[in-house]
């Protein structure tokens, strides 16, 4: 079975069924590889910093499923007057400004899947790192004080949505401070991994969303999840594609 296609003062051509229905296929095909791409990308990541396949999986399935959950850690009040824009009141004999007071109260709360998880993650491996040798700890403070540096220049408040930074600029920052710190250090690959997943972690942690929570009263929103964009939030990302690119 084809179709048939007139075109006016041209010849009339031939189309296939499946010639129109492959930009279609080639979607369905795209929606069921990616999550395998992501789960496999991200298993990877975590091997680089150390996990063992099984712990690995375990952690990819537990930050699917945890960035579903919220854990309340604290609230932003904030009382300010407002010009009342409210219609003119001909009864009213007196003109001056009428202004009203507004409260705003945000809720910060910590994603589980896209905060808690990579950041006990981050603590095993300064720990790690620790243990090895003094010398590319101190590379790790300097790395991740650049990251949290360069995310808080980055950072900025929107209002309705809260602190957003592009997703890119702390994985990319992160390997490029890691090489350039590490190397003279000779720090070996598993060091280096872990110096850029760290620093892929906190930077997004301390500089964008800690360190800007006081921007908030400035664009008001109801919630403030750290780390809870989504099942790969900025955090997640930053510290897998760090860790890989190391």
């Amino acid at each position: 079975m084809a179709f048939q296609v007139y075109q006016i003062g041209g010849p009339t051509r031939t189309v296939h069924p499946i010639v129109g229905c492959l930009p279609l296929f080639l979607l369905l095909i795209l929606f069921c590889v990616l999550p395998y791409v992501l789960y496999d990308t991200a298993r990877s990541a975590l091997e680089r910093i150390g996990l063992s396949l099984f712990s690995a999986s375990l952690t990819v399935i537990g930050i699917v499923v945890g960035s579903f959950f919220n854990i309340p850690v604290g609230r932003i009040q904030k009382d300010e007057l407002e010009l009342d824009d409210s219609p003119f009141d001909p009864l009213e004999s007196s003109g001056a400004k009428k202004y009203r007071r507004v409260q705003y109260n945000t809720l910060i709360a910590v994603n589980v899947g896209g905060c808690l998880i990579p950041g006990l993650l981050a603590i095993m491996q300064v720990l790690r790192i620790l243990d090895d040798d003094a010398l590319p700890f101190w590379g790790l403070l300097l790395v991740t004080s650049i990251s949290i540096a360069v995310c808080w220049w980055a950072a900025r408040p929107v209002e309705g949505v809260g602190i957003l930074i592009p997703v890119f600029i702390p994985p990319l920052v992160s390997v490029v401070a890691t090489w350039v710190v590490l190397l003279p250090l000779d720090a070996d690959a598993g060091q280096r991994a872990a110096t850029a997943f760290v620093a892929g972690v906190v930077g997004p942690i301390v500089g964008a969303d800690l360190l800007h929570l006081k921007s908030i009263t400035k664009v008001p929103v109801p919630v403030v999840s750290i780390g809870g964009a989504g099942t790969f939030d900025g955090i997640v990302l930053s510290g897998l594609l760090a860790a890989l690119l190391a």
